[in-house]
């Protein structure tokens, strides 16, 4: 078990079956699906560098993106060159992208993160360092564009372009509706979408340099790069839909050299990993056979136990029931299974058989241990079954992996401080107006705002836990993980530091359940930092007695479900229960009206969790199980 944990295919094709070109028949883009990102970051890493030393002193030019996605090349490339398994002395750099305009001295921009993650550790000559120029006068900006492209045909054109994609199909800044002959150009920016690094709507630049469609198809092989559930739609339709100008990336269907790399995750919309038996012989496994009948039901519009033979032989199905038998013992054995992932006790119902309940009925109460990305994840995320955990009896501790200090507005604080004034306590509002105003967009906040910021998330998390019974005294934990305080939107590596923190707590507990967040699709990729330090710490304490009797859950965050196909315990809540979540998550008010990192998703979080949880109540209904009104799922990690 690592941090790269894997549980995504669940009806995997029985390698050999059938040929690569039949398995990829639906693919316009050859496709390579890695187990993890590292993985698939090491595989392109490797590709820059063979080309990098196939080229040899007669120079090569990588165009490289920026952003998130290639972080992790960009790290593997640099432990390749101390290693002295390449050189980049002869190699030519072009960037994909930059914000503009900016200041060097006011905002990070996309320049700069590439010199921290990559430039300023390798062998790179300055003379062939060329990154787009945020700081150009707007009257000479469009010239600039025209002797950046005229700079990378005088090197000899971009041998290999390195990209990745965001959630709306775009390549850079390349938006949808652009046009596939597009050259180096400033463009209009969608800026909601770029909120998150940007802290609030009023710092993001309007506008934006990048290089343009036709300029990224001219480079003679191009390798883009997916990272994580929330980018799993995208990748379908960019890999296997038609060209399209609403999708600019399906313009790359054009190129004669291109491959997508993808980690697990990303790939779940693909054919070959969405619904493999429609390409190839499947291994039939429990879940393999839950997520091909759950799939027929919706194709069909019928609930399980109403699936016919007919419906299993017109859609590709017919070889599940030649391998597991007849369809009527299969819809039986399907809805069984579904019916026992419903448990309204979370912790184990004592005194009952328990052979068919999700979790066991012994010991009671448990010890349970609830890890919180931010300050809000848990009772956003699974409310109603923290509640039903400490309602139960259960020794339930809740632990806030992050202060979630970024995600405070000022005007939150200066609120607060003047709550404060007319209480008659200090008085420090107008010495943090002042701490405020003297804030630089881009850089990092200063600490006695960040000290302020997190006490503030502290009070109403704490008020969070006592409005469900909690002594926040005793069972609530502050963990405050180093990589997240760094001020800004960019955070550090994991280090042993922060696992250290996280086994410290489990040895103290020695929890019998642990809920985690386990989702990847956190716009700030807090969750996916936060659930890596979890799991390596779960490694490193896997020896120890306590852990014999532990399970572990994983719940999502706030920007994605579970497929039921996934899902392994799903806890119904009443519409009172809802209600009582709701106002758990009203205590965070600090993240209420406007929320601060939103994703594409600007609704508030209690809005957005109570559309999901119904939502699963909706498809439990439709498969002919209880109706409820909703439901809140989760998956189980061996540890």
């Amino acid at each position: 078990m690592t941090g790269n944990y894997r549980f995504q295919r669940q009806a995997e094709l029985v390698p050999g079956a059938e040929p690569p070109e039949i398995i990829t028949r639906f693919e316009r883009i050859p496709a390579s699906i890695f187990d993890s990102e590292a993985d698939g970051a090491q595989y392109v890493a490797g590709a820059i560098a063979e080309q990098i030393r196939a080229a040899g002193n007669s120079g090569f030019v990588l165009g490289l993106t920026t952003g998130k996605t290639p972080v992790g090349v960009y790290r593997k490339l640099v432990e390749m060159y101390r290693a002295g398994e390449v050189s980049f002395a002869d190699v030519t750099i072009f960037s994909l992208d930059e914000f503009y305009p900016m200041t060097g001295a006011e905002i990070e921009g996309r320049g700069r993160n590439i010199r921290e993650d990559f430039i300023d550790h390798v062998d790179l000559r300055p003379e062939n360092i060329f990154l787009l120029d945020p700081t150009v006068a707007p009257e000479e900006v469009a010239a600039w564009c025209h002797n950046y492209e005229k700079t990378i045909a005088e090197r000899g054109g971009i041998d290999l372009m390195i990209l990745g994609v965001g959630v709306s199909g775009q390549i850079g800044f390349n938006q949808p509706g652009c046009h596939s002959g597009t050259r180096t150009r400033p463009v209009a920016l969608g800026v909601r979408e770029q909120r998150y690094v940007f802290g609030r709507l009023d710092n993001v630049p309007r506008m934006a340099i990048t290089m343009g469609i036709g300029t990224v198809l001219s480079a003679r092989r191009i390798i883009l790069m997916a990272w994580s559930e929330e980018k799993t739609e995208v990748v379908g339709r960019l890999v296997e839909g038609e060209i399209t100008a609403s999708l600019p990336a399906s313009y790359l269907q054009a190129h004669p050299n291109i491959e997508v790399v993808v980690d697990e995750n990303a790939a779940g919309e693909l054919t070959r990993v969405k619904t493999p038996w429609l390409v190839g012989t499947c291994n039939w496994t429990p879940k393999a056979i839950r997520k091909a009948v759950i799939w027929l039901c919706g194709a069909v519009g019928k609930p399980i136990l109403k699936l016919t033979y007919g419906d299993y032989t017109d859609n590709s199905l017919g070889q599940l029931l030649d391998g597991v038998g007849a369809y009527d013992q299969v819809n039986i054995r399907v809805f069984n299974d579904m019916q026992h992932t419903i448990s309204g006790w979370p912790g184990g119902k004592p005194g009952v058989d328990d052979s068919t309940r999700p979790e066991r009925s012994l010991p009671f109460p448990k010890r349970v241990v609830i890890f919180s990305p931010h300050p809000d994840d848990d009772v956003i995320s699974m409310g109603g079954t923290f509640l039903r955990l400490v309602d139960q009896g259960h020794d339930v501790h809740v632990a806030y992996q992050t202060s979630g200090n970024i995600a405070v507005h000022d005007d939150v604080v200066l609120q607060n401080l003047d709550t404060a004034r007319e209480c008659g306590m200090e008085d420090l509002y107008d010495r943090f107006r002042a701490i405020i105003a003297s804030k630089q967009p881009g850089q990092p906040q200063p600490e006695a705002l960040l000290r302020i910021k997190s006490a503030i998330r502290r009070a109403e998390a704490k008020a969070a836990c006592r409005h469900f019974g909690l002594n926040d005294r005793t069972n609530v934990h502050f963990l405050n993980l180093p990589f997240y305080e760094t001020g800004g939107v960019k955070k550090g590596a994991i280090t042993d530091a922060d696992i250290d923190i996280v086994i410290e707590l489990l040895q103290r507990i020695r929890p019998h359940q642990i809920y985690a967040a386990g989702d990847l699709s956190d716009p700030h990729g807090t969750h996916r930092v936060c659930i890596e330090a979890v799991l390596a710490a779960l490694e490193r304490v896997r020896g120890e007695e306590w852990m014999k009797d532990c399970r572990l859950w994983l719940y999502r965050g706030a920007w994605q479900e579970w497929g039921l196909d996934m899902v392994d315990m799903a806890v119904p809540l009443s519409p009172d229960e809802v209600i009582r979540k709701r106002h758990a998550i009203y205590r965070h008010l600090s993240q209420k009206d406007i929320v601060p990192f939103p994703g594409e998703d600007s609704r508030e979080f209690w809005q957005r969790a109570e559309e999901r949880t119904q939502h699963t109540a909706e498809l439990y209904n439709r498969l002919g199980m209880a109706e409820y009104q909703a439901i809140e799922v989760f998956v189980k990690l061996s540890v």
